[in-house]
């Protein structure tokens, strides 16, 4: 490890560090543009420079320099501050002086450094350049008059994302940053490279004009859009969210979050049930808490009751519902809404096992009837990383682009019996194998066994390695399966023992067609499928508006925090089952949030812990014998449950990326 002088300290830093890495070590701040630790070295803003001896007697960008045995680095010399005096100025001949009315403004970097950093005027009196805007899509807002050509989008789209479409044209002065042939950005990730940006060139369009940062309160919350536990921060104002930006987790998201986790927010203020319904001759109408718990009561169910669970939903609820079925002398319970009923009888056999930081370290891959792009956005930037340290990626399954070289093997579920050679050869070799099983795979009688049949075959599982990884994309999956929200026979199974009382806890992809018979009770927070179907609505809390324990695809239990309020009349779920409870005579043993959860916690330790539950490992004996193409359980990416449905932005996004609906810009 080379040792080096930052100002006068000695410390050592690790082999291949930079300089700017060497400063940080020593508590120095350096001010940067185009740096992010994680993307490729730009080197081009030089806003970064330093004083380096040996070396010429100049300035040089400590980004781009490599940290070396004997070095002497000033950062706080005259030379280095005259330097970065000159780069600012520099920086600021062309940019617009927007502040007033930039949506970055509070939380801009040029406006921090231009402060810290720059002179107090500048020397330039020419005319600024001004720049056309572009049209990067729904999410992305672009004013490129304000670019300062630090390229982080740029690479950002190409490097993690793995779609190139933004780029420079022209050189010198009348260099632009756009996207080719100026199309929307189609990636699911675009919306990072607003967080990216380090002026007011890129920002969120669905946010413009909506707030400035100080008047916003922030909430740390976990996502619900798919099941890998992005960890976000929503940002809200009075009783309404306004935005949620991704919050740095290494272990989970890093520091990114798909477009739809970013951009769904204006769907928790719109098609909202914010009062209590019941249905009369047909029709549902409004009533009070009382007429509707009435209503409930009188149903004669004699111990009939389940209760079926949504994709959106904390343990706390779903303990609570859980709690309230067992009371009335049900034993039925089901999240699984699409009719999925693979084997449960071992959770490591139906989770994620390989830790998402490792699965960058695996170094053969083979994907079995998943569109991770869809299904998980960020487990697919994960496995572009792989691919760049060597990995080699084979899949089975419906093609589609992954944004990395994979070798297809077909869309025939009898492939998992009779791999080709080259995989197997390449599996036999490897000292971290991976595969990663799709929900086409467990809808598909046979295909879960098959692919549980390849661990050995394939040697999946070795001393500190478990690379059998089934990847869900409902948030309430794995945390509905450790409370045991899991019939044998799935939902149809409880649809042919006819319950007398359905509950439905924001369960909005059930096919109601098969409860007929049943009385059905919808606990939930927007007016879709749910709710249409339900023969008493009682008004639910989104994710944004309670407190919740969530439980990824990798087993990893975390919790959320209440943001806001929910509208109007509506309750937080625990509240409204325990009040439903008592009105039905069957009084469950809590009174506040923190007694529920110790409940739970009681009831399944592993739901108290912050961190990767252990399911120890062991294989159920299932059949085999998949035949037949592998489908797809995702249609549209944008709108997969109640709340992106009524998202104004996702619905836009759904358009115009998924089914090429063309919107005119303003000036067109």
């Amino acid at each position: 490890m080379p040792k080096v002088k930052v100002d006068g300290v000695e410390l050592e830093v690790p082999a291949g560090a930079t300089v700017l890495q060497a400063c940080e070590q020593a508590g120095k701040e350096i001010p940067r543009f185009c740096y992010h630790e994680r993307l490729s070295i730009a080197g081009n803003c030089r806003m970064c420079l330093v004083e380096v001896k040996p070396g010429p007697p100049k300035p040089q960008a400590s980004c781009a320099l490599p940290a070396t045995e004997g070095q002497e680095i000033r950062t706080d010399s005259e030379m280095v501050k005259k330097a970065r005096e000159g780069v600012m100025e520099f920086l600021l001949i062309n940019h617009p002086l927007d502040c007033p009315i930039c949506d970055q403004g509070g939380e801009c970097d040029l406006q921090d450094q231009s402060v810290a950093y720059g002179r107090g005027s500048s020397r330039y009196d020419e005319n600024k350049r001004a720049v056309t805007e572009k049209n990067m899509g729904p999410i992305v807002k672009t004013v490129m008059t304000r670019c300062i050509q630090c390229t982080r989008c740029v690479r950002f789209a190409e490097e993690v994302a793995g779609v190139p479409e933004i780029g420079a044209i022209y050189r010198g002065e009348n260099m632009q940053i756009t996207t080719y042939l100026e199309h929307a950005a189609k990636s699911e990730l675009s919306g990072n490279v607003v967080d990216l940006c380090p002026v007011g060139a890129l920002t969120a369009k669905p946010y413009a004009f909506e707030a400035r940062p100080w008047e916003l309160k922030k909430t740390h919350a976990i996502d619900v859009m798919d099941a890998l536990g992005t960890n976000i921060r929503l940002d809200s104002r009075g009783r309404q969210v306004l935005r949620a930006v991704p919050r740095i987790n290494d272990d989970v998201n890093e520091e990114w979050a798909s477009d739809k986790t970013r951009h769904n927010v204006d769907g928790l203020v719109r098609k909202r049930l914010d009062k209590p319904f019941v249905r009369k001759d047909g029709k549902l109408v409004p009533a009070t808490w009382a007429e509707a718990f009435a209503a409930v009561a009188a149903v004669q169910h004699g111990g009939s009751v389940a209760a079926i669970a949504g994709d959106l939903l904390d343990c706390e609820t779903m303990f609570a519902g859980k709690a309230l079925v067992e009371k009335l002398g049900g034993t039925m319970l089901e999240g699984r809404q699409t009719g999925l009923s693979y084997d449960v009888s071992s959770l490591s056999s139906v989770v994620f096992n390989t830790p998402l930081a490792d699965l960058e370290t695996a170094d053969v891959i083979l994907l079995v009837g998943t569109n991770l792009r869809w299904e998980a956005p960020l487990v697919n930037t994960r496995i572009r990383k792989a691919i760049k340290k060597g990995a080699k990626v084979f899949a089975v399954g419906p093609e589609f682009d992954l944004t990395y070289k994979v070798e297809w093997l077909g869309n025939d579920a009898s492939l998992l019996a009779k791999l080709p050679e080259a995989v197997t050869e390449a599996f036999k070799g490897a000292a971290r194998p991976a595969m990663i099983v799709g929900g086409g795979v467990l809808a598909k009688d046979g295909a879960h066994g098959d692919t549980l049949a390849l661990v050995e075959t394939l040697g999946l599982v070795k001393d500190g390695w478990n690379g059998y990884n089934v990847l869900h994309f409902a948030a309430a999956r794995m945390g509905g399966l450790m409370l045991g929200y899991a019939t044998k026979g799935g939902i149809k199974a409880v649809a042919e023992a006819a319950p007398k009382l359905l509950f439905s806890l924001g369960a909005d992809e059930v096919d109601y067609s098969a409860f007929d018979g049943s009385f059905k009770v919808y606990v939930g927070h927007h007016g879709d499928k749910g709710a249409h179907a339900a023969d008493v609505i009682l008004p639910g809390a989104s994710y944004a508006e309670k407190a919740g324990t969530y439980v990824n695809l990798e087993g990893r239990v975390q919790f959320g925090e209440k943001a806001v309020f929910a509208p109007g009349d509506a309750r937080e779920d625990w509240s409204i089952l325990r009040a439903l409870s008592e009105a039905l005579g069957a009084k469950l043993p809590f009174d506040s949030f923190d007694a529920l959860r110790a409940e739970m916690v009681k009831a399944v330790p592993a739901l108290g812990v912050e961190g990767i539950a252990d399911y120890g490992w062991s294989v159920p004996s299932l059949p085999t014998g998949a035949t037949g193409e592998f489908g797809s359980p995702i249609k549209d990416f944008y709108l997969t449950n109640a709340i992106c449905r009524a998202s104004p932005t996702m619905q836009q996004c759904s358009a115009e990326l998924i089914h090429g609906v063309e919107y005119a810009e303003a000036a067109e």
